[in-house]
């Protein structure tokens, strides 16, 4: 649930005066608060003036509606009309409490008449009163909702009571007496923002919620982001150890939607899939179902960040004002001076970016005899670069390191413009991207293979075991060189370390990298995993591949003969046939194998098998694997 649509709100000691105590007299201690304000909240908390809309939560098993949450909006075109705003005046006014309680009274009907199915998802707050004698006192009001749900025939057990992190005012002991007594009647209990703000574990821990609503923070990006992929990864594991339902909040995006599912968590809601509606979808749509229905997992290739190939300029850019081309060039030069930080300026007309300035080029100008006579009072269009490097804010960082190889660093590092479909959006400069490709760098070097640069043994049995807890099906393939021991002592190591770079490239030409998962174990063995539904016909493509480019590494006269002759560690001349590749395929399917150990085993199996045959093969196991 995003912040602004929560309809709740803490109260505190200060909220609990009493409706009548409401003044439009200005003090010292209070601030001064128009009568217009006073009245129509007056008016809100009898349940006048108040509207509400639906946000749909969608379970991703049966691609049907698992339930509403009611979301509460102030009257239409005042300044109260968003719940932010709504009870800040509230809290003003003293009467967070009765607006808490006619804002559950407007969902409920509006559920009931709607006759919305399955589970309604209602936001409670602490409801604050103040008693005749002094003081105040705070509950969650049950007996008022109870006997509200029974003036509407709707049952307790098709009510979700969502207590938002922001809410517990109330100590933990009271908080947990209260959900307890409202348990007891049949209603369940979630607890929202969870990751956000507060004491989250703790709240989990002794509130035991039957739901948990993961904070759309985690959810945005988690596609490309390993860091929330872990997060929410470990919080499914909470939840399932304790018995909690899962939702994700804040789904966007297709790809975050399919991360999320492949994670196990099958409860979700976001733009997405629904936005909020006074009158709400009751059936997903055929775009979320299509998605939904795709039983291939989103692939991160790489734990930390070996997966930053997928990293975007928008993560490096940042947002500089940038100056018209009108404007004097003085006043630029007067800028850089009052910011030392500042190293470049873009010059944007009409949004779209025109040229750059940097630091170094405008002082260098300036420094020469009579330039600032000349030019100061020019505009700056006479001293920017014209043509600056640009790139769009989706550009990889991955696709500018290339650039930098291929001699582009010396206009790369001066900074770059960064658009958003052809609108300025930020600056780059190149020492961040330098650091950033350097992290890269060092990272991939951490768990990779010094010879290919694929990821090694840690990130492949991470995947493996990713996949496996997930319960996704796959495909283990492991690759192999015959022969490769006598190909390296005849024609030496060099040579061979060719051999297994070209098996890299085979491989890698034949992988779809948004679904299949390549990693190098080490020597001339790899293992590709893979999620693509023609993974037969990419592994004898692999095949093919291989046999044809092979032969460059032979003499013709041996290509001819079929093979070449080496000595072995007796001393016997032995002919031995040209090197080959093959192919041991394994099945892997949700609890076939308990973890990466057997997948490997049985996946090293049906290697041997591969190579009982003479050239190019693969060996597909067709026997089912238990545990």
């Amino acid at each position: 649930m995003r912040p602004q649509d929560r309809f709740g709100a803490p109260a505190t000691a200060r909220d609990a005066q009493p409706a009548s105590a409401l003044s439009t007299s200005s003090s010292a201690s209070a601030p001064y608060v128009e009568p217009d304000e006073a009245s129509l909240l007056a008016e809100l908390c009898e349940g006048i003036g108040l509207t509400c809309v639906f946000q749909p939560i969608v379970d991703f098993r049966t691609s049907e509606v698992a339930g509403y949450e009611g979301l509460v909006r102030g009257p239409a075109g005042t300044s109260i009309h968003s719940p932010i705003a709504l009870f800040a005046a509230a809290r003003r006014h003293g009467v967070s409490g009765p607006l808490e309680l006619a804002c559950r009274r407007t969902v409920l009907r509006e559920f009931v008449e709607q006759d919305l199915p399955e589970r309604l998802f209602l936001n409670i707050g602490p409801v604050t009163r103040a008693h005749p004698g002094g003081g105040v006192s705070e509950s969650l009001g049950l007996d008022e909702t109870f006997a509200m749900l029974q003036s509407f025939r709707l049952a307790p057990e098709r009510v979700v009571l969502e207590l938002t992190e922001h809410a517990p005012t109330l100590d933990l002991a009271s908080t947990r007496a209260s959900l307890a007594a409202y348990r007891a009647l049949g209603f369940e209990v979630a607890l929202d923002d969870m990751g956000e703000g507060y004491a989250s574990l703790r709240l989990w821990s002794e509130l035991r919620p039957d739901y948990v609503k993961i904070d759309r923070h985690f959810v945005d990006g988690i596609d490309t982001d390993t860091v929330k992929l872990q997060f929410v990864r470990s919080m499914r594991q909470i939840a399932e150890t304790s018995g909690t339902r899962v939702i994700a909040e804040g789904i966007e995006h297709a790809e975050e939607l399919q991360v999320v599912r492949d994670l196990g968590i099958f409860l979700g809601q976001g733009y997405f899939i629904a936005r909020p509606e006074a009158q709400p979808q009751r059936a997903i749509t055929a775009s979320v179902q299509e998605v939904v229905n795709e039983r291939r997992a989103y692939v991160h290739q790489q734990p930390s960040q070996l997966g930053a190939g997928n990293v975007t300029l928008e993560r490096i850019a940042s947002y500089v004002a940038p100056v018209s081309p009108d404007t004097r060039s003085e006043d630029v030069m007067a800028r850089f001076e009052s910011d030392p930080a500042l190293e470049v300026l873009p010059v944007v007309e009409r949004e779209r970016a025109v040229g750059l300035i940097g630091r170094a080029s405008l002082i260098g100008r300036f420094a020469r005899p009579f330039t600032r006579e000349l030019y100061g009072r020019k505009p700056c269009s006479a001293v920017m670069e014209p043509r600056p490097l640009t790139f769009d804010k989706a550009a990889r960082v991955e696709d500018l390191s290339r650039m930098i190889a291929e001699g582009a660093s010396r206009q790369i590092a001066a900074g770059f413009i960064v658009t958003d479909q052809g609108r300025y959006f930020g600056v780059a400069q190149g020492h961040a991207l330098m650091r950033h490709i350097t992290d890269m760098q060092l990272d991939a070097a951490r768990y990779a293979n010094p010879l290919t640069l694929l990821p090694g043994n840690v990130p492949i049995d991470d995947y493996m075991d990713r996949m496996i807890g997930e319960r996704q099906s796959f495909h283990a393939c492991y690759v192999d060189l015959d022969n490769f021991k006598p190909f390296n002592d005849v024609f030496g190591y060099r040579r061979g370390d060719d051999l297994i770079q070209l098996v890299a490239r085979v491989l890698m030409a034949v992988r779809n990298p948004e679904r299949d998962f390549l990693g190098h174990i080490g020597g001339d063995d790899f293992l590709i995993l893979f999620r693509s539904p023609d993974w037969e016909a990419r592994c004898r493509e692999a095949l093919t591949r291989f046999g044809e480019a092979v032969t460059e590494y032979f003499h013709p006269d041996q290509i001819a003969a079929g093979g070449f002759e080496a000595e072995d560690r007796r001393g016997m001349v032995i002919f031995h046939p040209i090197t080959s590749l093959s192919i041991g395929v394994v099945a892997v399917t949700p609890e076939s194998f308990p973890s990466h150990v057997e997948v490997s085993a049985a996946a090293a199996d049906a290697k041997k098998m591969a190579k009982r045959a003479l050239g190019n093969s693969l060996f597909i196991e067709r026997r089912r694997a238990h545990r």
